[in-house]
């Protein structure tokens, strides 16, 4: 095994033992029910649905939509908070090495296919629809059309969310024979962006990363200026080419080694002959 397959179980490894830590609720899936004790009122700093049955504290991003729209301040500056404080520390760290949706999509990617995508006509244009569902599922929605007590829905969670229906969505089904018989055109209105989302991420490295996480838009602001970013060293850097041949993201990180895109998995800083970047 090369030193760059070794360094990507490697990260793969961490991202396995942090989806583990985040989702240590084994009961949870022996008895079909939600943790609700009170490590659920803290964030997780990745995309982990809070109706997993293992999970044992809340997704940011549906923490935001489900304190945006109320009157509760005190929590509506914690889940915006935090989210500032992780994107200000790491940047899109989080992607790349503390999302288990992420590891989802990179273990996916490595089912064989015929011709990998790497880019296409309009894949930068695509890229923008993230902020796009973040302005309006995540933030203008719930903060708009809410019910008599004020309450919005967590509408990127309902309608959107495929790690949800994965982590969250089937496992729940599955094991409660009540929520079987209830289900509507939603469930399988998410089944199938679920599916769709399997079926890309195969021939594309972590489509949905690039085109709807409203998490990784978020994180994406702070990746010029986190405290934790990558440096390349310009007296070294020979202009070879193959820290941005190596990029799933699609970054030249010789010409911004801190894009927004990049989820700082480490695999250009592998792949420099002459270690410019650090």
């Amino acid at each position: 095994m090369d030193r760059k397959k070794k360094t990507g179980w490697k990260r793969h490894g961490a991202q396995a033992l942090w989806a583990l830590l985040t989702n240590s609720y084994l009961a949870g899936f022996a008895r079909g029910k939600i943790y609700q004790g009170k490590l659920k009122n803290l964030c997780v700093p990745g995309l982990n649905c809070y109706s997993c049955p293992g999970a044992v504290g809340s997704c940011p991003i549906g923490a935001v939509q489900a304190v945006i729209g109320s009157w509760n301040f005190k929590l509506a500056f914690y889940a915006a908070g935090f989210l500032m404080f992780v994107g200000a520390l790491a940047g899109r760290f989080v992607c790349g090495w503390l999302c288990p949706f992420g590891l989802v999509q990179d273990l996916l990617h490595k089912v064989p296919f015929p011709k990998k995508i790497g880019t296409f006509r309009g894949d930068r244009l695509l890229r923008k629809m993230k902020y796009m569902i973040l302005i309006v599922f995540v933030i203008l929605l719930p903060m708009f059309l809410v019910d008599v007590l004020g309450q919005g829905s967590p509408y990127f969670c309902k309608l959107i969310c495929p790690a949800g229906t994965l982590e969250g969505g089937l496992p729940l089904v599955l094991m409660n024979g009540s929520m079987r018989s209830a289900l509507g055109w939603l469930y399988a209105w998410k089944n199938i962006l679920l599916l769709i989302t399997i079926v890309f991420s195969v021939m594309i490295y972590r489509p949905f990363c690039k085109y709807i996480c409203p998490l990784g838009a978020v994180y994406s602001v702070f990746n010029p200026i986190s405290v934790f970013r990558y440096r390349v060293d310009e007296e070294k850097c020979t202009g070879c080419g193959m820290c941005a041949k190596v990029c799933g993201m699609q970054v030249d990180p010789a010409e911004d080694a801190n894009h927004p895109e990049c989820i700082r998995c480490g695999a250009c800083r592998k792949s420099c002959p002459v270690k410019a970047i650090h």
